[in-house]
């Protein structure tokens, strides 16, 4: 008998907690200055239930068993997501593992799960410093048990962003690639060769990109991960990337910046903890697509942009299909 679960991963934009909360550090106000004006709580519990809405309807409307999540503030806006999907899905009982990130705007990743699927304990939660002159997300790694009593590495990234230029930033981005490469064979070197691992994230490059292909040690070889020695990865977007979609739009050109990546061991056919062949996804709800000629993602705005209280995000989801064995 076989679990199988519904895997995504969502970058929700700016999800803030509001103008003058007590949960914000005096540090982190002033590196926000002005942006966070008229950021009301009714604007962020409107923009959560608007996220919530779309999270509830994932996986044929059962919402996701592990969901990851970037650019959101602190516990306490993640934890009012959590609540907001539960209040539509009364039979899940979710779960958040959260990093408070050194960001330099305090935009952190955090993880959904369904805790009667999974567990996230607190000794196997690591925050891996990506290092750069200027402060920039940690990738958040959870060792999830799941409820047959595996563990199940899984690494959630926000890699820097391309602004001051795309190439002018690469070298972040590399760095992080090296990160994730790093802690992935260390991983498999303290719990076993055979550990099952899983990176999702907004990359902030594309699949093909030096970061991710030379640094991160990512390819779209299938046999290359299951034959080789070096641990590498599986990048899972290369059909999606050849369909045209995208994730993020930039100048109305489709940009794949959100993907997962797995190791060999959960690349075989046989793997105890495997990927459903063809079942990852652009999630795209018909409310959430802008019309027009460039069928981009509607964001709800904010932080010195105009707010569309009917929007989401500035990016699609993305989501899998993963089958467990006994």
């Amino acid at each position: 008998m076989t679990s199988t679960y519904y895997v995504a991963w969502w970058n929700v934009e700016n999800l803030f907690d509001e103008e003058d909360s007590p949960r914000r550090t005096d540090k982190l106000t002033r590196a926000l200055g002005a942006s966070i004006i008229g950021w009301t709580p009714e604007l962020r519990d409107q923009k959560i239930n608007q996220l919530a809405s779309v999270i509830a309807r994932m996986n044929a409307g059962a919402g996701p068993d592990l969901l990851g999540v970037c650019e959101v503030e602190n516990d306490f806006v993640v934890d009012r997501l959590r609540d907001a999907v539960a209040l539509r899905l009364p039979g899940r009982s979710y779960a958040v593992a959260h990093a408070d990130t050194v960001d330099h705007r305090g935009i952190d990743i955090a993880f959904l799960f369904d805790s009667t699927l999974f567990t996230a304990p607190p000794d196997q939660r690591f925050q891996h410093v990506v290092m750069r002159r200027t402060a920039t997300r940690e990738i958040f790694q959870v060792n999830f048990q799941t409820h047959r009593g595996r563990t199940w590495a899984v690494f959630g990234n926000h890699w820097p962003s391309r602004s001051g230029g795309e190439h002018e930033s690469a070298s972040y981005r590399a760095i992080a690639g090296e990160t994730l490469a790093y802690f992935h064979q260390r991983t498999c070197d303290v719990h076993g060769s055979d550990t099952p691992a899983l990176a999702m994230g907004d990359f902030n490059d594309e699949p093909f990109d030096p970061s991710l292909v030379r640094h991160a040690l990512s390819t779209r070889q299938r046999a290359k991960v299951l034959s080789g020695t070096s641990p590498r990865l599986w990048n899972l977007m290369w059909r999606t990337l050849g369909a045209g979609e995208g994730t993020f739009y930039f100048h109305n050109f489709a940009n794949l910046l959100d993907q997962f990546l797995i190791n060999k061991n959960m690349a075989g056919r046989n793997s105890p903890v495997r990927v459903v062949s063809g079942s990852v996804e652009v999630v795209r709800p018909p409310e959430m697509v802008a019309a027009g000629t460039y069928p981009g993602p509607i964001p709800f705005g904010g932080m010195r942009k105009p707010v569309n209280k009917d929007g989401y995000s500035d990016h699609f989801p993305i989501a899998m299909r993963v089958r467990e064995s006994d």
